[in-house]
């Protein structure tokens, strides 16, 4: 009789849950599951997985997330091989379905293009050549489908095979690189395309137009020479003190305004106090807001 005395009144209070008229205001549900972030499958921000990559160019998408778990160039700590499983996990606290989202503290509201997310690249455990390869043969089959890639690693000798496939757009490319290391080390004990290396590979390519380094401190595995090179071949480099002194704006229209532009982000060019799990932490870098304001200008 309990039993039952419980189950009326639950029934009792879903139907007056019923009874409420449903909200059109913005950020609303009005039909569908609720699928929030913590349930279903941890795809990048729970958009679509598309992994027949022959038929990307029907799947209707601007976006394709692409993971690179490779970690073979680090000279210090590995363990960014776990960074596109980390990162799209992390991804999901913003999928609550929104079409649009608002930033109050730009007052700008922005609207997810058409994503989907094909999954990694097949990485060969202890042959980074081979790893690389597969890299660049995944970027150049997004690219030729149509859709932009967005390319989470990894550590940043990822950098040099994803760059080697935008040969496939045809067109010069800028480099925006934020780090806090050149990465401009010609060869080192016969390695040529670690970690260390990446940003000199890119440079060397025909279609890299120009690099700009923004966020260069510290003791650098690169050497003075080093630096002389990368200003010889092109490269732009401004520390993060100088940056600060010159203004977010001013290092932005720096950039030419109808470029086509590579971001390559690499986590060490925030703060260590922000992400201090970084394979090389270097002190003193941006800070949140800085990055944000650099890729948003």
């Amino acid at each position: 009789c309990g039993g039952r005395r419980r189950v009326s009144w639950l029934s009792a209070a879903l139907a007056g849950v019923q009874t409420l008229p449903a909200l059109a205001a913005e950020g609303s549900y009005e039909s569908g599951r609720l699928d929030l972030p913590f349930v279903g499958h941890c795809t990048f921000g729970k958009f679509p997985p598309f992994t027949d990559w022959q038929r990307l160019n029907a799947s209707g998408a601007d976006f394709a997330v692409l993971g690179v778990p490779n970690d073979m160039g680090t000279q210090w700590r590995s363990g960014a091989r776990m960074g596109p499983r980390s990162v799209r996990e992390a991804s999901t606290l913003y999928s609550f379905g929104h079409k649009q989202v608002y930033d109050a503290d730009t007052g700008e509201t922005y609207e997810y293009g058409e994503v989907i997310d094909v999954g990694d690249v097949d990485v060969v455990h202890s042959d980074i050549m081979t790893t690389h390869n597969r890299t660049q043969q995944a970027v150049e089959t997004i690219l030729e489908a149509g859709l932009v890639p967005f390319i989470i690693g990894g550590d940043h000798s990822i950098t040099a095979p994803n760059c080697a496939a935008l040969a496939k757009v045809g067109k010069p490319i800028v480099l925006v690189q934020i780090d806090a290391h050149l990465d401009f080390v010609d060869v080192r004990h016969g390695v040529r395309y670690g970690h260390g290396n990446c940003m000199r590979r890119c440079l060397e390519m025909p279609h890299i137009q120009q690099i700009f380094q923004l966020g260069i401190r510290g003791v650098s595995s690169t050497g003075k020479s080093g630096f002389e090179d990368a200003t010889r071949m092109g490269s732009t480099i401004l520390s993060v003190r100088k940056i600060r002194e010159l203004g977010i704006a001013t290092v932005a229209n720096m950039i030419p305004a109808d470029a086509l532009i590579y971001f390559s982000v690499d986590i060490d060019g925030l703060d260590p106090s922000i992400a201090g799990g970084t394979g090389t932490p270097s002190h003193g870098g941006f800070m949140y807001y800085e990055v944000k304001d650099l890729l948003r200008l």
